[in-house]
This record gives structure tokens, sequence and C-alpha cells, in this order.
């Protein structure tokens, strides 16, 4: 009985292991997009460069308070091939994103999604913040929702950026 028991948990660990092998990362949405600026954008086109997608609003509370982190990890990793695109949800007018934007100089990439498209493409995200970190490869390595401990994002972000 303890034999079966042993090969039993050996098994199950194995198919468990096998699983994270041959199940590799979701790959993001091929979507196109253009800035509030008017650059045109696209998944395809950040390859090679680990990007996070993030989706925010200014009446989000947590939105607001993570901006000067959201700032300060673009600045530190961007000449390491990371970029940040700031998805403005639908919801929000445009012109309090493109007072906000202007009036705190956001030095990344921010995109208004004024039809939700961007925001059903990832998933239907619907909370803010909600982040998604892709790889080189296209690939959503993890999804941050709201609150998120930065020590492991930059440990995530650094393992990224060395991949």
């Amino acid at each position: 009985m303890k034999k079966l028991l042993i090969g039993l948990v050996l098994v199950i660990a194995g198919g468990i292991g096998a699983w994270f092998i041959w199940n590799p990362a979701p790959k993001a949405p091929e979507l196109a997009f253009t800035t509030i600026k008017g650059e045109q954008l696209s998944m395809e086109s950040l390859r090679g460069k680990v990007v996070l997608v993030k989706f925010w609003a200014t009446s989000c509370v947590t939105c607001i308070k993570q901006m000067p982190d959201t700032i300060e990890n673009y600045t530190r990793f961007h000449d390491r091939g990371f970029e940040t695109i700031a998805v403005a949800m639908n919801y929000d007018p445009a012109n309090y994103v493109l007072n906000y934007v202007e009036t705190r100089n956001l030095p990344f990439k921010v995109v208004h999604d004024t039809k939700g498209e961007i925001a059903k493409g990832f998933g239907d995200v619907r909370l803010t913040p909600t982040a998604f970190l892709i790889d080189k490869q296209g690939r959503i390595v993890k999804r941050y929702l709201g609150e998120y401990d930065k020590a492991d994002f930059h440990a995530t972000l650094e393992k990224a950026l060395a991949g």
C-alpha cells in the first residue's frame, strides 16, 4: 500500500511538472492601437522588448497612487528594453486623460481605449489597475491586479529582461 501511495504521488508530481513545461505562458493578443500623441503601435512591433501594458483610469485611486512607481520603473529599465503602455479605460473622459498625461509629463506611451477593444483583447479587463508583463517573445509572463509587491515585480522584470 505504501509503494502504491508513493507511486501515485510521483505520477501526480510528474504530471504537474509536465503541465508547466508543455503549457507555456499565453501569448499577448495581437492588437494595434494609437497613442494619444497619434503614434501607431502594435503588439507585434514591440516584440524583442519587455512590455508592461497597464490599464488605468484617472478616477482610480490605486492607479494614481502607483503612477510614480510606473514612471520610476519605466525610467530605470527603459534603456534595457522595457516599454510601458498605459491604457486609459473607455469610461475615462478624454480631457481628463490628456490633462493627467500632460500635467504629470508621463514619459511612456499612453493610449485611450475609447471603444474598449484593448481591454476586451486582454480578457475583458474591467478592474483597474490591471497590468500585464509581456516578455520579448510576446508571451504574458504575469498579470497584476490592484496593489502589487514591488520586489516581486522587479525580480520578474529582471528575469524577463535577461531572457
